[in-house]
């Protein structure tokens, strides 16, 4: 069987209608998979897709490419593999249709036997189209990676080997491995299946074989239950991989196909007494929701990427990643099992009823089965996936229908995988919107609050506690939290202990919160055994929705209130504990803190500029703050600083002065708050409980700012990404906080530059580079290899000397 790459060679452009005429604009461009259509397209305030992209316009695109098919190639099955390609994808071979995928997040294969002239070039395009369907940023096109495979007629078919661990003791573990072959021939064939499980040091655990019978075009399952003896069990602390080496050979002996399967040894267990537990072993979910761009990449999914922000997000505390709103890539979840965090993978955004204009919803009714069957095949073998999510604020949720579909969507899922917990994103506001606006009729403030989700959420305050808690919601979503194993709630911690009360075996689990109200989430979490984690909006920030966590500074000229909408020019949420170029931004140290997880205060320094201004922010929002202490600042200028700390007391310390002594959570719990002014120097807090240091942290002003690279990894994959950090700091690696300039990256030798960014959610410079203005004295550089080679990054500001990094991929 040949399994190769399927990535280079491609040209992509805008699809033309039949009798469209070409144009120099319209001509295709080479491209190398995986790509984003949308990423590098002009933006602008009359966007027909708005604020949801980040004002990124839509379109239809074709990708194209020739495939040179040998005679011998005949007798073989030839088909491409997709992750995922978005939207309405279309496949064809030489002008005759292939397959088509309506969802933009399903892996599928493209059979392309019937249509292919052999020992001939044979030309391979794929459309794809993005308009109005989406809430966020999609991206468009092949956006994650392709596979050419050919193989026997006879083979082990894409995910064709499942496995489960349905029965683990402290000294074995029974192993029940299904594996799927597939008979395109004439005729009938009865083989043998060989498996070979192994441990994480590459030595096999157990083996096993059994023959299968295959009729003419049909498939078939062959089992087998091995026993792995003293098993390594997977979770967030070891996460232990074992893998499955399958090989299919014929009557005679001769090997027809091999297949591969990576899978975990875990127990999951829940109850509303003791809530989660691994392995027998207590969990809490310390949850991030994302989404699926890659942030400088657009939405390309590459490994290299997923593994960085998994790493990054874990190691900022998160524990668990819920993937809002659609199912996650292949690559994001290998990293997941190996870095140990636990994945609640959603299906969709919506059922039958529409939220945007041109969305999934008026073929859901058709396309659910193929959808759910898609999602689980794709996660079955991952240790980290521990729960699947039906759907994100399903607006007929609370309806007869509703619950009708909330019952199909979960039993399906059960009947292709019941190793694995099934939630909902309920949002009971959102489920009633059409009796919320009736009540509200005549109330046009109301009205026009309503008209969008996230601005009604927003504007509500205290009465959206009050609302979630109601009886109607209560009454009105109770058949759909029903049919659930964990019911997720989103924006609903109003409930937690009421349905304790109410409905004593209910487990729950925050699905989607608010990021400026962490600390008081988590102390439901702790204090609720029946409450089994939550999940932030966002861990990491991401494109579109853009502007729904600024903070709007009211005595700007022009200045006027839009909602949670951030006009044009915004990209970003703004909302993400780590900006896109993974930067850590201080909520998410402050909610390290909430977590347990660090003891050491942290600084966060509002800009000296700013001070006294009037705000404005939304739930999302967090304070407009950067810990730093070299600022554009006259000596004297008042300045507020926070800092975060678990303890009683701080003081505030400059040049070993003192600058007074703060309360901690006087107005915010972990947090104390001080008025002073700007000095160049180094500030110190100083964090105390019971009159005893229980920690301290500095930051010093940064002197003689240059400019600066480093590369977070000198050694890459060939086939992987360089990230490479930039920053306008001193010999010490101090960063100025407030010094912006415009940089510019070239890269010379075997590399290229794609995708340079910074963590500003209003911009207007693209991602392609070669220039960027920094953010708050920072930027990211994203290289890929062409091949094996070396590589060099260069960076350049005016009035600054230049600062180079070497790359070398192998």
């Amino acid at each position: 069987m040949i399994r190769q790459p399927f990535l280079d060679g491609w040209t992509a452009g805008p699809k033309l209608g039949a009798f469209e005429a070409p144009t120099p604009e319209s001509a295709p461009r080479p491209v190398r998979l995986p790509h984003d259509a949308l990423r590098d397209l002009p933006r602008s305030a009359d966007s027909d897709q708005g604020v949801h992209t980040g004002y990124t316009p839509g379109g239809v695109f074709e990708y194209a490419r020739t495939l040179e098919v040998p005679a011998a190639w005949r007798d073989r099955t030839v088909r491409l593999e997709f992750e995922g390609v978005y939207r309405d994808a279309a496949v064809f071979v030489n002008g005759d249709a292939v397959i088509h995928e309506p969802n933009g997040y399903n892996a599928f294969e493209a059979v392309l036997d019937p249509y292919l002239r052999y020992g001939e070039a044979n030309r391979i395009t794929v459309e794809a189209r993005a308009h109005r369907d989406s809430r966020w940023y999609s991206g468009a096109g092949i956006y994650r990676p392709v596979h050419l495979v050919v193989a026997d007629p006879v083979h082990i078919p894409l995910d064709g080997t499942r496995v489960t661990t349905p029965d683990i003791d402290a000294d074995r573990a029974v192993v029940h491995i299904a594996t799927t072959v597939r008979n395109g021939s004439r005729h009938t064939r009865t083989l043998r299946v060989e498996w070979t499980v192994t441990g994480h040091d590459g030595g096999a655990v157990a083996t096993g074989s059994a023959p299968v019978t295959v009729l003419p075009g049909s498939d078939a399952v062959a089992r087998v239950r091995l026993a792995v003896e003293r098993p390594s069990l997977w979770s967030e602390t070891s996460p232990a991989l074992h893998h499955v080496h399958t090989a299919l050979t014929a009557e005679d002996g001769s090997g027809l196909d091999t297949d591969a399967a990576t899978f975990g040894i875990r127990r999951l267990q829940v109850d509303a007494v003791r809530g989660l537990r691994v392995n027998g072993e207590p969990v809490v979910l310390r949850g991030a929701c994302i989404h699926h761009d890659n942030g400088p990449l657009g939405a390309v999914s590459l490994p290299d990427a997923e593994d960085r922000r998994v790493r990054l997000l874990k190691e900022a505390g998160f524990n668990a990643l819920r993937s809002a709103h659609n199912p996650m890539s292949r690559a994001m979840l290998d990293a997941c099992d190996r870095h140990g965090v636990y994945v609640m993978d959603e299906l969709t955004d919506t059922w039958t009823r529409s939220k945007v204009a041109f969305d999934a919803a008026p073929g859901f009714a058709d396309r659910w089965r193929h959808d759910v069957d898609a999602l689980v095949a794709k996660d079955l073998n991952h240790p980290s996936v521990i729960m699947y999510s039906i759907g994100n604020e399903i607006l007929e949720l609370a309806s007869p229908a509703g619950s009708a579909w909330s019952r199909r969507l979960a039993e399906r899922i059960r009947e292709r995988d019941d190793t694995r917990l099934v939630t909902n994103g309920i949002n009971g506001i959102i489920a009633n919107l059409d009796r919320m606006r009736e009540a509200d009729a005549g109330d046009e403030t109301a009205e026009g609050e309503a008209s969008d989700p996230n601005t009604m959420m927003a504007t509500m305050g205290d009465m959206m506690a009050r609302a979630n808690a109601s009886e109607l919601v209560t009454a009105s979503t109770e058949e759909s939290a029903s049919v659930l194993d964990v019911v997720g709630f989103n924006y609903a911690e109003s409930r937690y202990e009421l349905d304790r009360d109410l409905f004593p075996n209910r487990v729950i689990v925050g699905s989607e919160t608010f990021p400026s109200r962490i600390e008081k989430m988590w102390e439901l979490v702790e204090r609720l055994p029946h409450v089994i984690g939550d999940f932030t909006w966002t861990g990491w920030d991401y494109l579109g929705e853009a502007g729904i966590g600024r903070v709007d500074y009211t005595d700007e000229p022009g200045y006027r209130p839009t909602g949670t909408a951030g006009p044009f020019p915004h990209l970003l949420a703004g909302c993400g504990d780590l900006d896109i170029t993974g930067h850590r931004r201080p909520a998410s140290y402050y909610r390290e803190i909430v977590f347990g997880l660090r003891t050491e205060p942290y600084l966060a320094v509002h800009p000296p500029r700013h001070h006294g201004r009037p705000t404005a922010t939304t739930p999302w929002s967090w304070d407009d703050s950067v810990s730093s202490w070299t600022w554009d600042a006259a000596p004297g200028a008042p300045v507020t600083v926070d800092v975060y700390a678990p303890a009683e007391e701080i003081e505030l310390l400059l040049d070993g002065v003192s600058l007074g002594v703060a309360a901690v959570g006087a107005e915010k719990a972990f947090r104390a708050r001080f008025e002073t002014e700007y000095r160049p120097g180094e500030l110190v807090a100083v964090a105390r409980s019971a009159g005893r240091e229980v920690g301290r942290t500095a930051l010093r002003t940064a002197a003689d700012v240059g400019l600066i690279a480093v590369a977070e990894r000198n050694e890459i994959s060939a086939d992987g990404l360089g990230f490479v950090r930039i920053a306008l700091a001193d010999a010490d690696g101090i960063v100025a906080g407030d010094a912006d300039r415009a940089v510019a990256v070239t890269v010379d030798g075997d590399a290229d530059l794609v995708g340079l960014g910074t963590g500003r959610i209003r911009t207007e410079e693209s991602f392609a580079g070669p220039t960027v203005t920094t953010h708050h004295g920072r930027a990211l550089a994203i290289v890929r290899p062409t091949g094996p080679g070396r590589a060099t990054v260069t960076v350049t500001a005016e009035g600054l000397a230049a600062a180079s990094v070497s790359l070398t991929a192998s």
